[in-house]
């Protein structure tokens, strides 16, 4: 995340960043990219293609040129060939096209540790390990219908990549040999499910970022592009002709969008509204300053899972954490995250590209009050901005009731880039010199102003 807002000033150093954890010092032989400082071998979230994309997007738009750092591109994706394997054949347990992956930055988000052994026995069926990865097969999709234009030979991975979404897409709403599926229809929400070893599946039933994350998994096909590369082209009619069970599934890329775009979604409308109106709901994910890692409902409406004796429990923290899972110096049940609250950004400005200003949502949920897709990205985008500025008391909410931060004239200008932020009051949290993702802030200081 970080290399995206270097990617602002400096481009060619942020794509040597992209690159660092790709070279041989750093990746495994096997595909694996190390995590974090204290134990290589957890799993983070694939976003490494999406930040090489972005960063690649920004330097081509920022050098005035016609053609990006194709060079850079290829040899990003190379590499991340060999990572998607290595996800492919380590984090698909049952070879389903469902993925876990443990932990994946989300810390204590579960009611259980999801990087160790379940007190349970058997297995999560991870619905965002498994969106994680539907997201990653179009960013290296992208990448090679990029390289595709002027070398034809990389209509072949595009083709790949673009197979494998729509077999993910699948499996999601029917893995298992009783057609299980990560999407429930009652709440018309994304869960893990637990998979047992007698074969038994439960949903684990805990409203967070991990049902959001499918909004993510979203790519725009133009139509100048799709011109360029007619080996994927006709390979996109044959599946809507010859597979149409796959075709179903996935969001409307059949179907002529705003400026003849093509969609390719995990989300076809009538989901993606109703993911929406929790997601816009100021009693559950809405804050003003965002939108909150776990729903404000589990505040009054708990989690609650017996095994044995033990009760584990997960309800709505909205500042510090009091779980000990990973040291108990980061909380995923309530706060405000700028990473995930970036690509949630992201994503509802593709979705609007294809919908255009037509299709339109109620923000918030209940106000009666109608949005376009971009314009609620321009929502969420000033809430997160807002954490920073002062208010109209000439209080800055990431400041929190550090009076000396919030009045000092030697200390009231200089903002901390906390790693996340109290999901009701803004106020900034865990470690102050988090300059990585949440300096995304930059980036969204720019979106706002473009706007």
């Amino acid at each position: 995340f970080h290399c995206v807002s270097l990617a602002l000033v400096d481009p060619a150093f942020a794509k040597e960043q992209v690159l660092a954890l790709l070279k041989e010092n750093a990746m495994h032989p096997n595909g694996q990219i190390p995590a974090y400082e204290w134990n290589f071998s957890d799993v983070n979230p694939p976003v490494q293609a999406w930040a090489a994309w972005r960063v690649y997007k920004y330097e081509k738009k920022q050098g005035g040129r016609t053609e990006g750092d194709l060079d850079f591109i290829e040899r990003v994706l190379h590499k991340l060939m060999i990572n998607f394997t290595w996800w492919v054949n380590r984090k698909d347990v049952q070879g389903h096209n469902i993925f876990q992956g443990g932990f994946l930055g989300l810390d204590n988000i579960g009611v259980f540790d999801r990087s160790q052994n379940l007190p349970t026995g058997g297995h999560i069926e991870q619905a965002d390990g498994t969106a994680w990865m539907a997201m990653y097969c179009l960013n290296l999709m992208r990448m090679s219908l990029e390289l595709s234009a002027t070398r034809p030979v990389y209509q072949d991975l595009a083709i790949k990549f673009f197979d494998h979404f729509l077999h993910i897409a699948r499996a999601m709403f029917n893995f298992g040999s009783d057609g299980g599926s990560l999407w429930d229809d009652d709440d018309k929400f994304y869960y893990d499910v637990l998979h047992l070893p007698d074969g038994k599946e439960i949903p684990l039933k805990v409203r967070s970022l991990v049902g959001l994350i499918p909004l993510f998994a979203v790519e725009v096909l133009e139509p100048d592009l799709l011109k360029k590369v007619p080996k994927f082209q006709a390979y996109l009619e044959n599946v809507l002709q010859t597979r149409p069970e796959l075709a179903s599934l996935v969001s409307r890329w059949q179907e002529p969008g705003k400026g003849e775009r093509r969609l390719l979604s995990l989300l076809r409308g009538h989901r993606m509204k109703r993911l929406l109106q929790r997601l816009l709901d100021e009693t559950e994910f809405l804050s003003p300053y965002g939108i909150r890692a776990l729903s404000k409902f589990h505040s009054e409406h708990p989690f609650e899972f017996q095994v044995g004796k033990d009760l584990y429990r997960v309800a709505y923290q909205p500042a510090e954490s009091d779980s000990g899972l990973f040291g108990g110096n980061s909380n995923w049940r309530g706060p405000i995250w700028f990473p995930v609250n970036y690509l949630l950004i992201e994503s509802l400005r593709k979705f609007y590209r294809y919908y255009g200003a037509d299709f339109k949502v109620e923000c918030p949920t209940g106000s009666g009050n109608f949005m376009n897709i971009a314009e609620v990205s321009m929502e969420l985008n000033r809430r997160l901005v807002s954490i920073f500025m002062p208010d109209k008391n000439g209080q800055r909410p990431a400041f929190g009731k550090n009076h000396k931060m919030q009045t000092d004239p030697h200390f009231k200008n200089y903002l901390l880039f906390n790693e996340y932020f109290n999901g009701d009051t803004g106020e900034g949290l865990g470690a102050s010199h988090q300059t990585g993702w949440t300096a995304l802030v930059a980036r969204l200081i720019q979106m706002s102003e473009m706007q």
